[in-house]
Order: C-alpha cells, then sequence, then structure tokens
C-alpha cells in the first residue's frame, strides 16, 4: 500500500511582470534570462514574410527559411542597438506569423517606453512585458484506496461515465510543471513530455504531476486512483516551475508560449491552463488561434483578480472554479475541488485541494464529450443553477443518462 504525502500548499498568486530563463531554443541568439535581469526582459514581435512561391524550392518565407529567418535575427539586433538594449534570445511563433526575440532594458530607461518605441520599429508586430502567473493548490493528508473517495465518483458517477466514453484518442495539453511520468498510475499514459522552461532539467514536480493524475491517471489497475479521461493521451509540457522548495508553482509568459504553440501544431483536443494572473497579448493570440482551431481551453477562475484573471476570462475559454466557492459568478463552471486524491511525484498519492484541480476535472470531462463526438465543449457543458458542472447531463444530454 502506497503512503499518501502531505506537500507544501501552492499559494495563488499575481505576480508583478517577472520571469525565469527560457528554455534554449535552436533558434536562440544568445543565452537568456542572466541572473538580476529577469525583471527587465521585454518580448519583441518580427513579423514573417508571407508564404510566396519560388521555383524549384516550395514555398518560402516561413522560419524554415533560412534567409529569411538569419534576416530576422539582423533586424533585431539592429533594433536593439538603436534603442539601447540587449539581446537575448528568439523563439518562432509561426501560429501567429512572428519571430518572438526577447530583450532586455537596461537600468536607467523605462520600460513601457521602449516597448512603446519598438512598437513603432518597422517590422515589428508589436512589442510587450514578459508576464508570470502562478499556480492554485492545496494538500492534506488521507488513506488508500483512493477511488471510492474521489468526489467525481460520486458526484459525476465517473464509473457510469466511463462505461461509454474514457477520451481515447483525445490529445489533452498539460501545461503545467515538470509530470511525473514514470508514476505507476501515470507509466503510459503520457504520449509527449516536453521542457520549455530553462535552467536544469527535473525528473517531476508537484503540481503538473497532480493535474495529470486527475486527468488522465490508469483506470482499473489495481492502485490510487482513476483519472476522469484514462483513455487520453496526455501531453506533458512544462512551462512553469516549482520555487520556494515547491511552495510556489509559477509560470512565463515565453515558456507558456512556447507551449501553447507545441500544442496547437501538435493538434491538441484540450488545453489544460491551471493558472491565473494578468492579460498578455502574446498568450491571448495564441488562444484565439487554439480557439479558432476548435481546441477546448480550460483555465482557473479567481475570484480576486478583475473578471476572473487571465486566461479566465478571454472570449471562448472555458472558467473553471472549486465549486465550494461561496457565489459562483454567472459563465463560471463549478468543480469538484477539494480533497482530491491524486498522483504524487516519486510513485505515491496525495489528497489536493483548490480551484487548480477543478479545472483538470473539467478537462477530463472535455476529453470524454469529445470521443462521444458532443462538439463544441463549451456549448455542450451544462451548468446547474448553483454553478455546479452536470457531469451527465453534459455527456449523455439529459440528466437521466446516467443511471
Amino acid at each position: 500500500m502506497h503512503k499518501l504525502r502531505p506537500f507544501l500548499a501552492l499559494m495563488l498568486l499575481v505576480a508583478a511582470p517577472t520571469v525565469t530563463s527560457a528554455a534554449a531554443p535552436p533558434s536562440a541568439v544568445s543565452d537568456a534570462g542572466r541572473a538580476g535581469d529577469e525583471d527587465r526582459q521585454i518580448l519583441v514581435m518580427l513579423k514573417m514574410s508571407p508564404p510566396h512561391y519560388r521555383p524549384n524550392s516550395g514555398y518560402g518565407g516561413n522560419y524554415g527559411d533560412l534567409a529569411s529567418r538569419e534576416a530576422r535575427k539582423r533586424l533585431a539586433r539592429s533594433i536593439a542597438n538603436r534603442h539601447g538594449v540587449e539581446l537575448r534570445d528568439s523563439w518562432p511563433m509561426p501560429v501567429l506569423g512572428v519571430d518572438c526575440f526577447v530583450m532586455t532594458v537596461p537600468a536607467g530607461k523605462s520600460i513601457d517606453k521602449v516597448i512603446a518605441e519598438l512598437s513603432k520599429e518597422p517590422g515589428v508586430a508589436w512589442s510587450q512585458r514578459m508576464t508570470s502567473y502562478a499556480i492554485p493548490g492545496k494538500t492534506s493528508a488521507g488513506s488508500d484506496p483512493l477511488y471510492p473517495i474521489q468526489p467525481t465518483a460520486r458526484e459525476w458517477k465517473l464509473r457510469e461515465l466511463q462505461r461509454t466514453a474514457t477520451g481515447r484518442g483525445v490529445k489533452i495539453a498539460i501545461v503545467d510543471s515538470q509530470v511525473d511520468v514514470g508514476h505507476p498510475d501515470l507509466a503510459g499514459q503520457v504520449v509527449v513530455d516536453k521542457n520549455f522552461v530553462g535552467g536544469p532539467a527535473v525528473d517531476a514536480e508537484a503540481h503538473g504531476t497532480h493535474v495529470a493524475g486527475i486527468i488522465g491517471a490508469k483506470a482499473g489497475n489495481g492502485i490510487g486512483i482513476a483519472g476522469v479521461a484514462p483513455g487520453a493521451k496526455l501531453m506533458a509540457l512544462r512551462a512553469c516551475h516549482e520555487v520556494n522548495g515547491g511552495q510556489q508553482t509559477l509560470c512565463q509568459s515565453l515558456a507558456l508560449a512556447k507551449a501553447l504553440e507545441f500544442a496547437i501544431e501538435n493538434r491538441a483536443n484540450v488545453i489544460n491552463l491551471s493558472l491565473s494572473g494578468p492579460s498578455d497579448l502574446l498568450l491571448s493570440k495564441l488562444l484565439d488561434v487554439a480557439i479558432g482551431h476548435q481546441i477546448t481551453v480550460v483555465a482557473a477562475f479567481d475570484q480576486h483578480l478583475p473578471g476572473g484573471g487571465f486566461p479566465a476570462s478571454l472570449r471562448g475559454v472555458i472558467p473553471v472554479a472549486d465549486e465550494a466557492l461561496q457565489t459562483m459568478p454567472d459563465g463560471v463552471y463549478g468543480a469538484p475541488g477539494r480533497d482530491l486524491p491524486t498522483t504524487q511525484p516519486g510513485g505515491g498519492w496525495s489528497l489536493v485541494n483548490g480551484t487548480s484541480y477543478a479545472v483538470a476535472q473539467v478537462s477530463g470531462l472535455a476529453a470524454l464529450a469529445d470521443e462521444r463526438g458532443r462538439r463544441p465543449f463549451a456549448a455542450k457543458l451544462v451548468r446547474a443553477s448553483d454553478g455546479k458542472v452536470q457531469a451527465c447531463a453534459t455527456l449523455f444530454g439529459s440528466a437521466s443518462g446516467c443511471p
């Protein structure tokens, strides 16, 4: 029997625009995120040329065109030199038709003024601050076996739901911290494991592992829990990292953007964003593309932020809160978020609490609905008068669909 392991609470914070080092991409101009200047980094988007046909060479003008890529790098260096900023890094965003360049504004210069000046440069689509996000969640102790105490086992009649759908073949992008892909309840469930955060590699982090277990832990294997969508294909996209000894999990906008770009290009069906923070133009544009591609995006609603925070406030994103919230605002969906057993790094299990995990429950339900052809999910998602998600009605069209 595996022992439940309590761990430190993750605090929901809205950070001032700060960053951590970005993953070093193939197109890196120089090392990004040197110590001490993270809070002065900005993002500059250079427009890609529209695709055009070249005889004997196919279409050009995209990121794969070496000449165009080098030209954009030269332009970025020139712009950086003219405005007295330092070019640090670059990353392609072909979904948006831009290259994203990371630049550092030296002390003594106004960041907002530099952003405004750079945005007027020919060839620049826009410029913005780097943004940071934080992830909510708490834990407590419990015991094994775990399935009988899963709130969805009772409230959502999870066994009945899974008799007709398990999320088979549905790809769920978990944009979060590092998932323990070798956990006995997750081994074989993760089909993609990518790291978009810089720094040394890590084996596993708590929050991403918790979220992954709630969504897609194996069912019927005799141990641990059953994820809401155990038949789904999980894409573990690390865009967040633990800090302060695991007390907080933070994400910065460039790493999130890289993960979203990857999810879109690799045809994710559902994107789980168990995070909240200030609005961000780059992320907004990428999420608009995702929603336009009929990808279901589920995000955490934070009652302490205007409009519930970003990205939950973005049109087309499904905002989810812990159903224990005293008053559920119109348009927000409540899901179980208290005493949820889930996977813990290192092969164990823990009980967790918080809106992060309510989001994961709804992402799993989205996968079940996708398998059953209940699309678009946002239009099929049924909400009771108290704001709680009605899983049976969502999946079957009426509450009588579940025994």
